[in-house]
């Protein structure tokens, strides 16, 4: 049983469209030339929150508000793309939000989450001590938690999924980034209401490959740690729910090296002159991995963010000048 009905994505996608525009689908030329494949990059960097993450956290509260329980406040734990979401739709409907971050996290993401109005906690080493934090907050103060997954979250996300193939048919293939796994459930579900045979293909990075080991056990696999400067896959416990959509669906899940995402974004600002941040990054690395096996296919890849932090940029393009070098693809 899917998720939701096509009918209730179209609902979904009339609401998010109030705040967030349809994103554009490129095909471009120096990213062919460079790998040799058709690449079409959806710019989910180009939502009022830099991220797709905007179209959950719209359609989240705009369906907690329909419900008539307007709560006293929100809490959720976040990395930053999903706190801004959060943020956004609480604001637009007068509700404080409570997002809490682990230590360390990008100031950039917290600032942005500010403006949107959220009230920032820092606590906790990484996203699932966070969460757990969060968790006591909304027990002691009675706030409503979002989840990092849920129905509704994948309702609006998905309206990028519909978005991505209504303007290009006959897609072959599509990478997509795995954080808590909306993206590529949405992608999973829009696909089989669309009677489509896309192949999806999810990315983590090695350093938080906790869903590729997942997908290979079939069983959630924990990891004892997330190292990745790509934080928005920076996942070491799975949930069952995704998972089970993730088996069902997805043609496969890869892994990504740390120097592979660097190299990846750097060539994304290189060819297209777009911000990428590392989860939005890893796909393109991924599919850059495989150009071998993809040559004559249709791929997508989503490029699910470009807030990225200025020194981790600045480092990335300090240490990868050969992505400036444009050449043909191997023959």
């Amino acid at each position: 049983m899917p998720l939701f009905s096509l009918q209730d994505l179209e609902a979904a996608h009339a609401t998010v469209r109030q705040f967030v525009p349809e994103t554009p689908t490129y095909a471009w030329p120096l990213l062919k030339k460079r790998t040799g494949v058709d690449i079409f990059v959806k710019h989910e960097n180009h939502t009022p929150t830099g991220s797709f993450k905007a179209r959950g956290g719209v359609t989240y509260v705009d369906a907690l508000m329909k419900s008539g329980e307007k709560p006293t406040g929100l809490v959720t734990a976040t990395r930053g793309n999903h706190g801004q979401s959060v943020a956004l739709g609480a604001t637009r409907n007068g509700i404080p939000s409570y997002i809490v971050v682990p230590e360390g996290n990008s100031q950039e993401k917290i600032a942005a989450m500010r403006a949107f109005g959220a009230n920032v906690i820092i606590s906790g080493k990484d996203f699932d001590e966070s969460r757990k934090v969060a968790q006591k907050l909304q027990e002691e103060h009675g706030y409503h938690m979002v989840p990092p997954f849920h129905e509704n979250l994948v309702k609006g996300v998905s309206t990028y999924a519909l978005e991505l193939y209504r303007a290009v048919a006959d897609l072959d293939v599509v990478y997509v980034p795995i954080g808590m796994g909306s993206g590529i459930c949405s992608l999973i579900t829009v696909r089989d209401l669309l009677g489509l045979k896309t192949k999806i293909i999810g990315v983590t990075a090695e350093n938080a490959a906790a869903f590729a080991l997942s997908f290979t056990a079939g069983k959630p696999v924990q990891t004892e740690t997330a190292n990745t400067f790509a934080d928005g896959m920076a996942c070491r416990d799975p949930q069952p729910e995704p998972l089970e959509i993730i088996l069902k669906g997805a043609e496969d899940v890869v892994t990504v090296s740390e120097d592979q995402i660097a190299e990846a974004l750097a060539v994304y600002y290189t060819d297209t002159h777009n911000l990428a941040e590392g989860a939005g990054a890893a796909p393109l690395a991924a599919l850059m991995a495989n150009r071998h096996n993809l040559q004559g296919k249709r791929v997508a890849t989503i490029l699910t963010g470009g807030n990225i932090g200025l020194a981790t940029f600045m480092s990335v393009m300090n240490s990868h000048r050969a992505a400036s070098e444009i050449t043909s693809a191997p023959a």
